[in-house]
């Protein structure tokens, strides 16, 4: 194994995964988590290059038809860390059969009204995804949640878990790169951008320590693609890994 454990803050007892300090966190911001000017606009902002990334992926992994308007079809899908339903959402807009999990029962709350109100059948639960029997799923997802978690390896084994045999994993993640220091935390927290005290630098993953772990649970890791920002473009996709990046897995 590499260094990814070496750098996280303490790990949970148990085979707990979740700090209660970022449930709470978290927790505290669900009220406005739709809200795209709120204290989520990051997240309404990183969205769409986070979709786009998913969608060529489940193109690819199922050789799906790109100008289908429902690629997941007949698939359940999970996604894990779920905050409010800003993913889950789309995912069932793409026809997935939707479960998503949340640490916080107040982003779990808002989630569930939320889909409620747009007409959407989306099972919402509020818990440690290693600790639900909610047996497997097609689609597994967990999006700037790897480095809010405790334990990495046990959280990364409990969605491996959950992958049901052919699926496809996503995750997307900060790297600990002196460039995502400068930006995400000094900067970004700094001027209000992203709530104080989301991140914790020594939390975040590189790829080849995220590689090393999903190799121990059994899963094997795709080329990273980095979201990167310019003033021109705003976040994007890009061979740039230094701030944030989004990989596919699977069974090997």
């Amino acid at each position: 194994m590499g260094d990814a454990t070496t750098h996280s803050r303490s790990k949970s007892s148990g085979g707990q995964t979740i700090r209660p300090e970022e449930a709470a966190h978290f927790g505290q911001l669900a009220r406005d988590w739709w809200d795209p000017k709120g204290s989520s606009a990051m997240l309404h902002k990183l969205n769409p290059v986070r979709l786009g990334f998913l969608r060529a992926a489940i193109d690819r992994h199922w050789g799906g038809d790109a100008a289908s308007r429902k690629p997941l079809a007949g698939k359940s899908a999970l996604d894990v860390g779920c905050g409010a339903g800003l993913l889950c959402e789309p995912l069932a807009r793409l026809g997935a059969e939707v479960t998503g999990v949340d640490a916080a029962p107040e982003n779990i709350a808002a989630a569930a009204v939320h889909a409620e109100g747009g007409g959407l059948d989306i099972r919402y639960m509020a818990g440690e995804i290693g600790t639900l029997d909610i047996g497997q799923f097609d689609l597994v997802t967990a999006m700037e949640v790897v480095e809010h978690v405790a334990d990495k390896p046990a959280f990364l084994a409990a969605l491996a878990a959950r992958l049901a045999p052919g699926g496809l994993m996503v995750l997307s993640t900060p790297n600990r790169t002196p460039a995502s220091r400068l930006l995400m935390i000094g900067a970004a927290e700094g001027f209000g951008l992203i709530p104080k005290g989301t991140h914790h630098w020594d939390d975040f993953i590189t790829p080849e320590e995220l590689g090393e772990l999903l190799a121990e649970a059994g899963l094997e890791m795709g080329e990273p693609t980095g979201i990167a920002f310019s003033p021109s473009k705003g976040l994007h996709l890009s061979s740039d890994l230094s701030l944030n990046y989004l990989v596919t897995a699977r069974r090997n």
